[in-house]
């Protein structure tokens, strides 16, 4: 039996939360699909043990030349997110990157982005952090940027600083709500207006039916080995949103060509990792209180790196629109949790990379030394998805967590340039007068690697090298929807949060005009979602809805 809705979305991070809440709120039935479980905030561990919410919520792929990182969960990246919030720079929209002409729809510029902006910072909200807000890493980054001649700023985040208790673990998941993650906010705002949220549905592909409404098809994945499929089903839908993440939102499509018909030439090519890139450095704790006169009451210099929060500051002298493309970057520091970071960062000074041995052995006494800047540079798009796997979007190798996808990702001249350029900043910011020695991660295990991944379907004004219509509808498909961050164009420079949500605030309006000319009766117009509900507590122990049961 197939049920019905008005309106599925697939995937609950920012591009599914956002545009379910306010379709729900307008008067239509919503109805979500989730691959990941939903996890309740005692739940969520710091630890990397199988099983653990860490291996539950992540999602990691790799891919040939690139692996990317996401959310497995309900609340989607939102959940795993660091929670910086910065708008783009004007000159991103501008871009031309590979193409040879402005890659962003001609109707959106950062002035036309921000009312959006406004509209999730209100919603979220997001907090403007002064230099009494920063972690220990932030202020030690904020004062060698200033020893170096450089300028550093206190992030937007969307943190609640009350209830931050400095864990530093925010990526894994925050104990505490904190964070505020779509879970918070949005996500309980849209159950609260009768949206219904299902875990643990894998959606697998889109056929059409002959009221040319959709027909969206699922399994229903194992709560704790994700490689085991329950049952299956199907929901008819009106319209049909896609927000399943860069990295499977566009596998889904491909998998949906056959019954669909030919997919738009930019759907899986024009992947962006967000031009990204993560140097650690291991300070001399010596240097730092003889040169920055920094030290703690326990008489140590610095030695922190696991106490504060995610990024809290960032260096963007290099976001000036008048130097080249490939030019311009940011960089911010970055708590990176114990496990993949102590592997892939790499021993500063060998002459190749090193990510295990008596050199990484002896580093590694020294972790709470270290300090992490988060590089996003302007890449070429070159990320390109191969044949979809049977099921899902990568051939799953462990019980949770890793799978391997059909991403190739061969970085450009252009991109390599722009990683060059922004390693020789961090390199002569940490390294001046022996305060640091500092390596770029090795990309030799699992290729480039992104914690954004960006552009998989993206929007544009020409067909030829975008998926989407400038209202975030498919070429060639009306009633079919993208509002994650396959979305977005290409590279941002900053942390992409606030864009991807601020693009799915934007094509609210243009969906609700789509499901009312097919029959759904929506309106648009709903407040923030701020003081729509109680907040997530109230709603997290509503029963899990599955079908069939």
């Amino acid at each position: 039996m197939t049920d019905k809705t008005d309106v599925l979305i697939v995937g609950s991070g920012f591009g599914g939360s956002i545009t379910a809440y306010h379709l729900a709120a307008g008067g239509a039935k919503v109805t979500v699909l989730e691959r990941g479980p939903w996890v309740k905030t005692e739940e969520f561990e710091h630890d990397f043990l199988l099983g653990s919410s860490y291996t539950r919520i992540f999602d990691f792929v790799v891919g040939d030349g690139m692996s990317l990182l996401g959310g497995n969960c309900v609340g989607g990246g939102s959940v795993v997110y660091f929670a910086a919030m910065p708008r783009a720079p004007k000159f991103v929209f501008e871009r031309h990157g590979s193409i040879g002409r402005r890659m962003w729809p001609s109707e959106i510029t950062r002035d036309s982005l921000d009312p959006w902006y406004d509209r999730v910072s209100e919603s979220l909200p997001v907090y403007k952090q002064d230099w009494s807000d920063v972690s220990y890493a932030g202020g030690l980054w904020g004062a060698l940027c200033n020893h170096s001649g450089r300028t550093a700023n206190p992030a937007p985040v969307a943190v609640d600083n009350t209830k931050c208790t400095n864990c530093n673990w925010m990526m894994a998941g925050c104990r505490f709500d904190a964070k505020r993650s779509m879970l918070t906010n949005y996500l309980p705002a849209a159950i609260a207006h009768g949206a219904e949220i299902r875990p643990l549905h894998e959606v697998q592909k889109l056929t059409r039916n002959e009221d040319g409404g959709y027909r969206v098809h699922y399994n229903i994945i194992d709560d704790e080995d994700y490689r085991l499929h329950h049952e299956s089903g199907t929901i008819d839908a009106k319209i049909v949103i896609l927000a399943a993440g860069a990295g499977a939102t566009p596998v889904i499509l491909q998998r949906s060509e056959a019954a669909l018909g030919k997919m738009p030439h930019g759907v899986g090519r024009y992947f962006s990792g967000n031009g990204e890139r993560l140097n650690t450095a291991v300070l001399n704790e010596d240097r730092v209180r003889e040169v920055l006169g920094l030290s703690r009451e326990d008489g140590k210099a610095y030695a922190a790196n696991q106490i504060g929060k995610g990024p809290t500051v960032a260096n963007w002298d290099k976001l000036d629109g008048s130097l080249p493309e490939y030019e311009r970057f940011s960089l911010e520091q970055l708590y990176f949790p114990p496990g993949l970071g102590t592997i892939l960062a790499q021993v500063p000074g060998l002459d190749s990379p090193a990510w295990f041995g008596p050199e990484k052995k002896e580093m590694i006494k020294k972790w709470a030394s270290w300090l992490t800047i988060f590089q996003m540079t302007e890449d070429d798009n070159e990320g390109v998805f191969g044949t979809p796997p049977p099921t899902g979007n990568a051939y799953r190798i462990s019980q949770q967590m890793l799978g391997r996808g059909p991403l190739r990702y061969d970085p450009t001249e252009n991109t390599r340039r722009g990683w060059a350029l922004a390693d020789a900043e961090c390199k002569e910011i940490l390294e001046k007068d022996g305060l640091a020695t500092v390596a770029p991660w090795t990309n030799d295990v699992v290729g480039a690697y992104t914690v954004h991944p960006l552009a998989s379907c993206r929007i544009g004004d020409d067909a030829a090298t975008s998926a989407l219509h400038p209202n975030h509808e498919l070429r060639d498909h009306p009633g079919i929807f993208v509002t994650d961050s396959s979305s977005v164009p290409g590279a941002l420079t900053v942390n992409p949060a606030m864009t991807i949500a601020a693009l799915a605030e934007r094509s609210v309006p243009g969906i609700v005009r789509a499901a009312q000319e097919r029959g759904v009766d929506v309106k648009y117009g709903a407040p923030s979602p701020l003081g729509e509900t109680a907040g997530r507590d109230g709603v997290i122990r509503l029963p899990v809805t599955v079908a069939g049961s």
